[in-house]
C-alpha cells in the first residue's frame, strides 16, 4: 500500500522536484536510518506498520551497494540514560523518558534482521533525530570522500528529513528515496517530500537509484 503511492507522491511534488541530479557512484554512500526492531517488529514499543513495507526496497539498495562496494552506513537511535542524554527528545516522547523505548542493550534498538549490518559496516548511534548531531558521521563521510548521500529509512518527516537537511547544510548532494522511506502517516511523508524537494534534496525512487548505479 505504501510504495504503491509513490507515483502519486512524485506527481504531487513534481513542480518542486526540479533539481534532478545524476548519482556520482564512486563518491556516494547509502545511509539506512533507524530501521530498528523497535519500529519494525510487531512487539516494538513504537511499531510503525508502514516501515515494514519499505524493507524490500531498502534491501535492494543495500544489496546493490554492497555488490558495487559503495559504503553503507546505518543509524540507530539509542539512549543509555534518557535523563542524561535524552534532552528534548525524551521530553517529547514519554516512552523514551520512562526508559521503555530505545534503551541501550535492548532488542528494540537492534537493526531489523532482514537488514542486518555486516561486521565492517558502520552503525552510527545517535540520541537526536539528525544522524549528524553529536556523532562522527560528517567526519566519517569526509574520510571516505563522499559527495552524494542516498537516504532511506524511518521516519520520513523526523529522522530522515532532519538528516537530509543537515547533509544539505554540509554541502552533500542529497538523494532522498521516496519509496525507501516511510512515516507513520502518508500525509506526513508527502509533506516532507515537498519540503525536501523544494529546498534540500532530489527526491527519487529505488528503481532510479538502481538504474543509475547499473549505468556506471
Amino acid at each position: 500500500m505504501w510504495t504503491e503511492q509513490t507515483a502519486r507522491w512524485l506527481k504531487e511534488i513534481a513542480k518542486y522536484n526540479t533539481h534532478r541530479m545524476k548519482l556520482r557512484s564512486k563518491t556516494s554512500c547509502l545511509i539506512i536510518i533507524d530501521m530498528q526492531n523497535e519500529f519494525l517488529s510487531n512487539d516494538g514499543t513504537v511499531f510503525f506498520h508502514y516501515a515494514r513495507e519499505i524493507v524490500p526496497n531498502v534491501k535492494k539498495l543495500l544489496t546493490t551497494c554492497r555488490q558495487k562496494r559503495i559504503p553503507v552506513i546505518y543509524t540507530a537511535h539509542v539512549h543509555e540514560d534518557p535523563s542524561v542524554d535524552g534532552g528534548m527528545t525524551a521530553q517529547w516522547w514519554p516512552e523514551i523518558k520512562r526508559g521503555e523505548s530505545l534503551l541501550k542493550g535492548t532488542k528494540g534498538v537492534e537493526i531489523y534482521p532482514k537488514l542486518k549490518p555486516r561486521k565492517k559496516e558502520k552503525v552510527i548511534l545517535k540520541h537526536r533525530y539528525s544522524a549528524f548531531y553529536n556523532t562522527d558521521l560528517e567526519l566519517y563521510l569526509r574520510g571516505l570522500g563522499v559527495s552524494d548521500v542516498i537516504i532511506t529509512g524511518v521516519l520520513t518527516n523526523v529522522c530522515c528529513e532532519s538528516t537530509a537537511r543537515d547533509a544539505f547544510f554540509r554541502d552533500f548532494r542529497v538523494f532522498f528515496v521516496a519509496d525507501a522511506t516511510a512515516s507513520s502517516e502518508p500525509e506526513f511523508h508527502l509533506a516532507s517530500l515537498k519540503n525536501l524537494a523544494y529546498a534540500f534534496a532530489y527526491v527519487t525512487t529505488t528503481e532510479e537509484i538502481l538504474r543509475q548505479l547499473d549505468a556506471k
